[in-house]
């Protein structure tokens, strides 16, 4: 078991998400970020698709009950070991502070976050409300056994521990790779342009439902909504206000405003690493 003493400022418990169902209106959820997790579960031996921990801005303080193997992957945390796994004793706790850059880091632990599933996922929907709560303090997370894992020994190794890399680089300017449509005909002409034109601001409004963005205004050519349509994460959606809002991983399965593109799934989870604040760009090309 491990014990939340403290949560930070939000944390989930996500997996790979639940597929399939978005005919019945209910979003694929899962990890926003997910290579990170994939990454982190696999430095412990893991699954891929096991269930962990997402931090948003880091600032958690975790009691492991148990001894148990974990593994940090995404935003970097500041003074904490990344992409090796350590080993937490019983009774240890593991205290984690701001990520230096990025938004979201995934904790993993050998065995997976074992907490009931919901429609085949552990994975926390901030928007429908499945799966479990998001963590509090006192909340209890059993962690499975490791049973049907990848074998990786992870047996500590005699003598002091080589000593983990804890700076590294920050990333590059965010740019997302767009393709034009679905709707990109209820827009004037030069709209794709202008998305693509000048930079965006992220807005303090943003979540695991979608980014919101700030900057130049896209014009429609046609007025009203859509009949409800599916949608996709990366659906770059565009309401009245002409300000556009991109998916990410709870976004709703459908929607009656115009999509104008979709970005990239390879650039999803440079999306859900934006901080508010921070800028973006788009772009119609295959390399940014």
């Amino acid at each position: 078991m491990i014990e939340v003493v403290t949560p930070g400022p939000y944390a989930t418990v996500q997996d790979l998400g639940r597929p399939g169902h978005a005919h019945l209106g209910v979003p694929r959820s899962g990890a926003a970020d997910a290579p990170s997790l994939r990454l982190a579960n696999r430095l412990v031996g893991n699954a891929e698709g096991l269930a962990g921990i997402e931090l948003t801005f880091g600032g958690a303080r975790l009691r492991f009950l148990d001894g148990a193997w974990a593994a940090l992957a995404g935003a970097p945390l500041a003074g904490t070991g990344m992409g090796a796994p350590f080993w937490v004793p019983p009774g240890g706790e593991l205290r984690l502070g701001a990520p230096l850059w990025g938004l979201r880091t995934y904790l993993a632990v050998r065995g997976g976050i074992a907490v009931e599933a919901v429609l085949g996922s552990r994975s926390t929907d901030s928007l429908s409300g499945l799966g479990p709560e998001p963590l509090r303090a006192g909340t209890l997370l059993p962690v499975g056994p490791p049973e049907g894992v990848i074998s990786v020994d992870l047996a500590p190794l005699p003598g002091p521990r080589p000593a983990v890399l804890r700076v590294l680089p920050g990333p590059r300017p965010a740019v997302l790779r767009v393709l034009p449509g679905p709707r990109d005909d209820w827009f004037v002409p030069e709209a794709m342009a202008e998305l693509c034109g000048r930079a965006y601001t992220v807005t303090q409004d943003s979540n695991r439902v979608g980014v919101r963005l700030r900057g130049p205004r896209l014009e429609r050519a046609k007025e009203g909504e859509l009949p409800s349509e599916g949608m996709v994460a990366g659906a770059v959606q565009v309401p009245p206000s002409g300000q556009p809002i991109v998916f990410l991983a709870d976004h709703p399965p459908t929607g009656g405003y115009p999509v104008i593109g979709v970005v990239r799934g390879a650039d999803l989870p440079v999306l859900a690493q934006l901080r508010p604040g921070e800028e973006v760009r788009f772009t119609t090309r295959r390399d940014p």
